[in-house]
């Protein structure tokens, strides 16, 4: 794997997006690139990082940036999933992985015990220079524009878009304010 740093290029790309248009980092000079590497289309914790985005998208594009998300999944699959998640942003079919080991995303994992390779889920921030500004190596999915926010702008910036942390639930109580016990299950002997 290729390793990036801050203050690196950030390699030049052409790939088609899921409308078979030709997508290069050249078309973005003078603006902010937010290009987000994802394992694949469809699955459950990438719908919440495109979703995020999808549902920043407004504020994102008001501030100048630009969104591109890239997998190796086909221009047909990020069609089915532009689709049915309404994003409005490019995916970038990078089924060759080119752009994948470009980057360094592309190298071993490891879930439940299996050893595989596979795409490692990296967020890129790509200045107006082309040059990487801010790697995040461990996107929270469900606070992936507040991240990027928080990096370009800072915290409070970024409070505005962090997804609100749902509170602990309440112990039952007795009307006289004594937690209520589990019944506890008798053994038989």
């Amino acid at each position: 794997m290729k390793h990036l740093k801050p203050g690196d290029k950030a390699p030049a790309f052409s790939a088609a997006d899921q409308l078979g248009n030709r997508v290069s980092l050249a078309d973005f000079k003078g603006r902010k690139v937010i290009l987000y590497f994802y394992p694949h289309d469809l699955s459950p914790t990438c719908t919440v990082q495109a979703c995020n985005l999808r549902d920043n998208y407004g504020a994102l594009l008001a501030k100048g940036y630009v969104v591109l998300g890239v997998s190796e999944d086909d221009v047909k699959k990020h069609q089915r999933f532009a689709d049915r998640n309404s994003l409005p942003f490019p995916l970038l079919a990078d089924t060759d992985r080119k752009m994948l080991n470009d980057y360094g995303v592309w190298g071993e994992k490891k879930f439940m015990g299996r050893i595989f390779d596979g795409t490692h889920r990296t967020t890129f921030l790509i200045d107006e220079k082309g040059r990487i500004a801010h790697i995040i190596d461990k996107p929270v999915s469900a606070d992936q524009a507040a991240q990027v926010i928080a990096l370009w702008e800072g915290e409070a910036a970024a409070a505005p878009f962090r997804t609100p942390k749902k509170a602990p639930a309440a112990k039952k109580t007795t009307a006289k304010g004594a937690a209520v016990k589990k019944p506890v299950a008798k053994k038989k002997p």
